[in-house]
Parts: structure tokens; C-alpha cells; sequence
């Protein structure tokens, strides 16, 4: 009978058997050693631990769900290491699950799914523009011309703005940057947006 622990992940409280945790430990710690960012490694891996704490909340039917070592090599498996490196301690096609990179937020045609946010990287009032210019994949300038214009021709664009200035929550992590761009939330891409929140 496998043993298994209370463990806090990214601020929530997890059951996960001993080999899931000791494989999950040996990756952090991989992930760690090869991250090389000095004091900002540890915003990075804050950001690691809230995406893995997000996937295993999605994944599991209950709070009481043992995480087990399938789980956690999918999880490994999706966000890959930060220089885009192999896996230490990959098992490869021996582990039995989904490998299939970001399976948790890909749509039907297997692409990364799109999510509204505030862009606060980019913001001139409050990144609703260059929000919406990234979920669409428009250049920011013609999304602010349509408010400025939509302002003027009826005061509709300064309402449509507040409300969605209020509605629409800002991009604050590193994953939540990589959702409003559409692209998978790996370690390479947490890695590189959180480089440019410092930069």
C-alpha cells in the first residue's frame, strides 16, 4: 500500500501518493538548478507551483483525490523545463496518460486557447486596448483608434471601456500572459514572460 502525504502546492493543499511527490520534488528541483535567474527564481517557481496547483485542481473530481504519478507526469510533460531542455527522469512512452503537451487548455483543433485579459504591460489607461488587441490578434493602435473614434461619435466607446476595464481581469502571472497571447503555459514561455516583467 503506497503511502501517501498532505502537501501544499501554489497555495492549495493536495493528497499525492509518495512516488508522485518524490518525482514532483526531483523536477522542481531540476527546474530550479536550470532556471538561473538568481533572486527572481523564486517569483519563477511561485509561478510554476500556482500552474501546477491550477492543473491538478482541473484535474482532479475532488478536494480528497490522491495525485498520482500519472498525473504528475503529465503535468512535467506539458510545462517542460525552462531552457527547453529535456526532462530529467522522463519515463517517456513507458508512463501510461495523456503526453500531449497542454491538454488541459487546447481547443478542439489541438491549439492553445485564447483568454481575455487586461494587457498591464502595455496599458496607456488601463490595458483594456492592448488586451483586446492581443485576443485578437490585431496591432494595439487600431483597437485605440476604434475606442477614440467610438468616443467621440456617441461617448460609446468611454462606456464600453469602463465596463470593460471593470469586467475583464488584468494579466498578473506569468500563465495568465501566456493564455492572452494563445500559447501553451510551458516553463520555456512562463520563463519568458516573467523575464519580461523584469526587463
Amino acid at each position: 500500500m503506497k503511502q501517501v502525504l498532505n502537501v501544499g502546492i501554489g497555495g492549495r493543499s493536495f493528497v499525492i501518493d509518495e512516488d508522485a511527490f518524490e518525482r514532483l520534488n526531483s523536477y522542481l528541483n531540476a527546474f530550479r538548478s536550470k532556471t538561473a535567474m538568481g533572486y527572481q527564481t523564486k517569483e519563477v517557481m511561485d509561478d510554476l507551483e500556482m500552474r501546477i496547483a491550477e492543473i491538478f485542481t482541473e484535474s482532479l473530481s475532488s478536494r480528497q483525490e490522491v495525485v498520482d504519478i500519472t498525473l504528475v507526469e503529465r503535468v512535467i510533460s506539458q510545462l517542460g523545463m525552462p531552457d527547453g531542455s529535456d526532462i530529467p527522469g522522463d519515463c517517456g512512452s513507458s508512463c501510461s496518460g495523456d503526453q500531449s503537451g497542454d491538454y488541459w487548455h487546447q481547443g478542439r483543433d489541438g491549439r492553445a486557447v485564447r483568454k481575455l485579459y487586461r494587457d498591464k504591460d502595455h496599458n496607456v489607461i488601463g490595458g483594456v486596448a492592448s488586451g483586446l488587441a492581443c485576443y485578437f490578434d490585431i496591432d494595439v493602435l487600431v483597437v485605440r483608434i476604434l475606442f477614440v473614434v467610438l468616443f467621440i461619435f456617441g461617448s460609446f466607446g468611454g462606456w464600453l471601456y469602463i465596463i470593460l476595464w471593470i469586467a475583464v481581469p488584468p494579466a498578473v502571472t506569468s500563465a495568465d500572459k501566456c493564455r492572452m497571447r494563445g500559447l501553451p503555459v510551458t516553463a520555456e514561455n512562463i520563463r519568458r514572460f516573467h523575464n519580461s516583467e523584469n526587463s
